[in-house]
């Protein structure tokens, strides 16, 4: 592959030898205002709370109808998720504990870093990707001697002249410009086909190697103190680890309130934390990426992506989660998931909130049903994609309404039994937010939840769920159809 030197280069790529991690510390505390820990107390709160009305209810009547048989089905069917994410919680409290007896700082890679941001370039978006492009030239050198900030982009992108002076402010970003006539093997399109190119440039630069790391972050997602301090914590560990080190890891999404459009889109995107604490960390952290990943705070050996690229076809839209399955069918329990947090921005309007979840649905919904990955590490999926089609239908709104036009209201279960479960489920989906919450808070510059957004929170957590429930069902007519995938790119102003 040639790469022309307008397309590459604000330098060329340099080759370090592969040396051992320096053992002297980096000078300067890690930031510990955003230490957080999970804890369970909303969790059993609300378990206690809904478990005793459950079975008051039933006492009370339990008359069992049409609509108790759909309302035993769907709200009973999460329950594997429940308690997936559950020990996930358990094993990030157990992580956190261990993580705080070690040095107040990591020691300093000697590997090389690279971060790629892929970026649509459009100059409604220039202010996130200047923010967060920064915040890499800010944070990531003090632990990275080596490092190169590669900000990807499209021939003749709006931005184009914003984003080379953004380039010329620092010798460690490099714009790749992805030529309009670059096509890949299986034609592959959006953010996947630029992964590839720069994949590639990489592989052609010689930097397809073991002390090549490559962290992949959006271009409205930024790190802090505490991202390159437990980025560099991980991969000195692998030096340690032998035969048995990682080649991919995954962190934290956290939403500080200053960077949010919205206050109640804010409210609602406190659930992606609450997973990767949860369903991320008992997938990614215990070797296997079976849940998927996400495109943001995704660290990767190059030698490692080498092997699997992002030439996933035209139809990939969630190829962070397809990476993800392909990942554990070569390279089974080698990845982990670390502490850090990324800092991005929610969606500014419910449209865009609804836009960006319609769009994962769908691309999950083809890649549960993609034959070319094998069904052992589609499985999981495909039971998280079973369970996402019926939230149209597992929400508590819908099911009276459905009662009401049937002329059957009760809502019982078969057994009591059950009554256990769907306060369990429901104690999760409470405890997801909750501690999503705590983490976007503690990731802000006023670090102290106010009690009016609790409240709101709790409240609105039926709310936030119909409005995730209408982009699912959106997402599965798209599926259905059969149409073009298309990529949408939402406004990042902050």
């Amino acid at each position: 592959m040639t790469t022309s030197q307008e397309q590459v280069a604000r330098r060329e790529p340099s080759r370090w030898p592969a040396a051992e991690p320096d053992t002297t510390p980096v000078p300067g505390p890690v930031d510990r205002r955003l230490a957080w820990r999970p804890g369970f107390v909303s969790f059993l709160l609300v378990f206690a709370v809904f478990g005793v009305f459950a079975w008051w209810a039933w006492a009370r009547d339990h008359s069992f109808g049409f609509l108790g048989w759909i309302a035993t089905v769907v709200w009973t069917l999460p329950v594997a998720n429940t308690l997936l994410g559950l020990s996930g919680g358990l094993l990030t409290t157990a992580r956190l504990r261990r993580h705080r007896g070690l040095p107040p700082t990591a020691a300093i890679v000697h590997d090389l870093l690279v971060v790629v941001v892929p970026t649509i370039g459009r100059r409604d978006i220039y202010p996130a990707l200047e923010r967060v492009v920064g915040s890499f030239c800010d944070y990531l050198p003090d632990y990275f001697p080596y490092l190169r900030v590669d900000v990807v982009i499209e021939e003749g992108c709006e931005a184009y002249e914003q984003i080379v002076s953004l380039a010329q402010t620092s010798q460690l970003i490099r714009v790749v410009i992805v030529p309009r006539s670059y096509r890949t093997p299986n034609g592959t399109r959006f953010k996947a086909r630029a992964n590839h190119y720069v994949h590639e440039l990489r592989h052609a630069e010689g930097e397809a190697r073991d002390d090549v790391w490559v962290l992949h972050m959006d271009d409205d997602t930024g790190v802090g103190p505490d991202t390159s301090d437990a980025l560099a914590r991980f991969i000195n560990a692998q030096w340690l680890a032998g035969e048995q080190a990682c080649h991919l890891a995954q962190g934290v999404l956290s939403y500080p309130r200053e960077h949010a459009v919205n206050r109640l889109i804010w409210l609602a995107d406190a659930v992606r934390p609450g997973c990767d604490i949860s369903l991320f960390a008992a997938t990614t952290g215990r070797g296997m990426p079976r849940a998927g990943l996400h495109g943001e705070l995704l660290l990767i050996r190059a030698s490692v992506e080498a092997t699997i690229g992002w030439d996933f076809g035209p139809q990939a839209i969630v190829e962070d989660a397809e990476f993800a399955l392909l990942f554990c069918d070569r390279y089974s329990r080698r990845s982990d998931w670390f502490p850090g947090c990324s800092y991005g921005a929610s969606p500014a309007t419910v449209g865009d909130f609804v836009r960006q979840r319609e769009r994962w649905a769908w691309g999950l919904f083809l890649l549960a049903t993609k034959r070319s990955v094998p069904l052992r590490r589609r499985l999981l999926l495909l039971h998280n994609v079973v369970i996402w089609a019926c939230g149209p239908i597992q929400h508590l709104g819908v099911i009276l309404l459905a009662g009401v036009l049937l002329g059957d209201t009760d809502t019982s279960p078969v057994s009591a039994v059950l009554l256990p479960v769907w306060a369990l489920n429901m104690a999760y989906s409470v405890w997801l937010y909750w501690e999503g919450m705590k983490i976007n808070v503690r990731a802000s510059t006023q670090s102290r939840r106010r009690w009016w957004e609790l409240v709101c929170l709790v409240s609105l957590i039926p709310l936030f769920s119909l409005v995730e429930a209408v982009a699912v069902f959106r997402g599965l007519v798209r599926f259905v159809r059969n149409g073009e995938s298309t990529f949408t790119v939402i406004a990042k102003p902050m």
